[in-house]
């Protein structure tokens, strides 16, 4: 891409990350004022590429859900199945997957958001049973559980640089064969888990 079609890719490429920043650190209240402030760009640059706020949050949907499925395809690569899981887990904190889950409910899911998430969850579901059945990865873990763990670490830890790694590994050993301690309560239920974000358009 070369002249305005190039400058335009770099601007919605800044638009969007100054939005995960400014989201992450203010809250999904914040103006888009702020994310235009934020990326170095003028409102009317924000608007002509996003019309409104939803429109932004479901690209940003979009591209974490993209992530986590290119992370999770990574490492199905991986020969070794716990590494494999780990590695998933591990860049997912790192790009901030689970970034976006307390806007569920508020903004309505597009057909590109559904079908992306359908194939996140493919190859996450495979990279998960596969280290299930080598025994790696404790019985009674699911899906649900690893992708709501994953969004306990959506915020840094401030103050200590190596702090939220350190709590991350630990977390890693709680997922880890052999003779865990039971879990207590029942798994995730997928519907309570799926319904935050509402129901698919016909």
């Amino acid at each position: 891409m070369r002249g305005r079609q190039a400058e335009a890719r770099r601007n919605d490429l800044k638009l969007l990350e100054a939005a995960l920043e400014v989201f992450t650190t203010q809250g999904f209240d914040a103006p888009v004022s702020a994310i235009a402030k934020r990326a170095g760009v003028g409102m009317g640059s924000l608007y002509r590429r996003y019309r409104t706020k939803e429109e932004l949050l479901q690209r940003l949907a979009v591209i974490s859900m993209e992530r986590a499925a290119g992370a999770a395809e990574d490492g199905l690569r991986e020969e070794d199945p716990w590494l494999g899981l780990a590695g998933y887990i591990r860049a997912c904190v790192d790009f901030g997957s689970g970034s976006l889950a307390p806007v569920a409910g508020t903004i309505v899911v597009t057909e590109e958001m559904w079908q992306v998430g359908e194939r996140a969850g493919a190859a996450i579901g495979e990279l998960i049973g596969r280290a299930r059945t080598s025994g790696a990865l404790r019985p009674d873990v699911t899906d649900l559980d690893i992708a709501l763990l994953i969004e306990q670490f959506n915020r840094p830890v401030a103050g200590v640089p190596h702090l939220r790694d350190r709590l991350l590994t630990l977390a890693l050993d709680g997922l880890r064969a052999p003779e865990p301690t039971p879990l207590p309560g029942p798994a995730p239920d997928r519907h309570w888990y799926e319904s935050r974000w509402g129901e698919r358009l016909p």
